[in-house]
């Protein structure tokens, strides 16, 4: 089993080239130290993984040669992770652990009381890449640029309903056993929660589902994780729904 896995956005078929850009080339070449004809791991979030050859390395280009499908495509579940950003290394973790747990997009929002009024959406993409490529997914979610979030909530179709991590609900005694399957989207306040407007606005819409995520206050970047590993434990792909 080759232990080196990469993200290719290329069309994966036996005896097809496909060719490295200049960071993969370097990666393989110069971190790795790998040589021609050594096998690697590559996936497109289409095509399952694929075991394939290094035909050509260079420092600042290459060409893989897929040989066989290693594993069948496995799409996560329709769940999207919408959260305000917080500082930067949090922000990271959210969108890394978001695209280990089987997030299908991850979306940015600004909030009135968010710290950040820009991301980096090329990075943060980046980020759930190599989130992938590490944790053996096939699937790598679309990570958004940052909107504000009452123009994606009146934007926003009905039929994805919201489960919204409540601050104000903590302590109470709650289970998504419940809650109808369907696409859905997970909603992570900012540091110091929602304003007061934007919980109102939350509150009148009915596709929106507050819950506690327990009995304490949990960190930003905690609820994330929290929320995803409940929701994929009752309705998700982790044996509940």
């Amino acid at each position: 089993m080759a232990k080196i896995r990469l993200f290719i956005d290329h069309p994966l078929a036996a005896g097809q080239p496909v060719p490295l850009d200049q960071g993969q080339a370097h990666y393989l070449s110069g971190v790795m130290r790998q040589r021609e004809g050594a096998e690697v791991a590559v996936f497109n979030g289409r095509d399952g993984e694929w075991t394939a050859r290094i035909d050509r390395l260079a420092k600042r280009e290459g060409t893989l040669m897929p040989v066989a499908q290693s594993a069948p495509q496995q799409d996560p579940p329709d769940l999207w992770l919408v959260f305000a950003p917080i500082k930067k290394a949090r922000t990271d973790f959210i969108v890394e652990k978001a695209a280990e747990m089987g997030a299908a997009r991850i979306m940015p929002v600004q909030t009135d009381h968010t710290n950040s009024e820009r991301i980096r959406q090329d990075r943060l993409q980046a980020h759930a890449v190599e989130a992938a490529e590490q944790c053996g997914g096939t699937f790598v979610p679309e990570v958004t640029d940052l909107q504000p979030l009452q123009r994606m909530l009146s934007d926003w179709d009905p039929s994805r309903r919201i489960l919204w991590a409540d601050e104000s609900r903590v302590g109470v005694a709650e289970t998504l056993a419940g809650l109808p399957a369907g696409p859905w989207a997970i909603l992570i306040g900012p540091e110091g929660g929602f304003s007061g407007n934007e919980r109102r606005q939350l509150a009148d819409l009915a596709h929106v589902v507050p819950v506690s995520l327990g009995p304490r206050i949990l960190r930003a970047d905690t609820a994330a994780v929290a929320a995803m590993a409940l929701w994929q434990a009752a309705l998700g792909d982790w044996g509940g729904g």
